[in-house]
């Protein structure tokens, strides 16, 4: 396999693996200690564009994340400058959710503009609400996602991709059943359940039922499950139109995911180098001992 996968999100290619930037950014999900590390020791603009340039020599053009916190935008840029490669930009911005916008008196228009004016200034390709944004708007009674449809069409205006960033199932239900305009979602998908609202199998399900392709995030768990494991898993549940969403904190490990998730997608052995310590000296291929 010479070239990385690809799949089409309304009418544009993406790469099948997508470049997270939690692990850029300083939200591990693990620890006030490891939200510091990485805020201290990886969230640099220099740091943050090599380990999107190792991705990205590869194939792995797209990148997820809320465009305006810094430095993603100017490391995004960075990276294009070096390769002349164009990067594809999935963000996630959240807007200002109030009672109004539940109780059907409408969004603050003039808040939701401003929002969306400078996703489309900084050059978002995909502008997807994030997921404190969706999660606050799913109507469990009435089935749909209230207010959504105007954050759609005022997205489309911007010439931008609408879509949901969601942690609840029931969104992706119910923007379907309602016809609603986005073209693809943001789902958690990952094989011990980390922040999943139902089980892993039923996730399944909505993932391979989804009208639209769905961008799976959190494959590893936020560090919890180890690459080979997550991917394997994550790459032989979902459906070929479908994406993988990975986080990384070294262009070394950028190499890594890269390696093995093309070896599992190949159906190849895995080959990048393993991990070593001294109880394992012994599985380690040596000569037979003469006795």
């Amino acid at each position: 396999m010479n070239t990385y996968p690809r799949t089409t999100v309304g009418g544009k290619s993406l790469s099948r693996m997508i470049i997270g930037t939690n692990w850029f950014l300083g939200w591990s999900h693990t620890t006030a200690a490891k939200d510091w590390y990485i805020s201290t020791h990886v969230k640099d603009r220099k740091n943050i564009a090599d380990i999107i340039e190792v991705f990205v020599k590869a194939g792995v053009d797209t990148v997820m994340g809320n465009i305006q916190c810094d430095p993603l935008h100017d490391s995004i840029q960075d990276v294009q400058q070096r390769t002349g490669k164009k990067i594809t930009m999935v963000s996630t911005p959240g807007f200002p959710v109030n009672p109004d916008v539940v109780t059907g008196k409408g969004w603050n228009l003039g808040e939701v503009a401003k929002i969306l004016d400078r996703e489309a200034e900084l050059g978002a390709d995909f502008c997807m609400p994030h997921t404190s944004t969706t999660d606050c708007l799913v109507d469990k009674v009435l089935r749909t996602v209230r207010g959504m449809d105007t954050l759609c069409k005022m997205i489309r205006e911007r010439g931008m991709i609408p879509g949901l960033s969601t942690h609840v199932p029931e969104s992706i239900i119910f923007a379907d059943e309602t016809g609603l305009d986005v073209e693809t979602y943001i789902s958690i998908f990952n094989s011990m359940g980390f922040l999943m609202q139902v089980e892993v199998d039923w996730v399944a399900q909505v993932i391979r039922n989804a009208k639209k392709p769905v961008m799976t995030i959190k494959p590893m768990a936020a560090g919890q499950l180890r690459p080979f494991q997550a991917l394997t898993f994550a790459w032989n549940a979902i459906r070929e139109q479908d994406m993988i969403t990975v986080g990384t904190m070294s262009t070394k490990e950028a190499e890594e995911l890269v390696e093995i998730s093309m070896n599992i997608l190949s159906k190849q052995a895995v080959t990048v180098k393993l991990q070593e310590t001294r109880s394992k000296s012994t599985i380690k291929p040596q000569k037979p001992v003469k006795v």
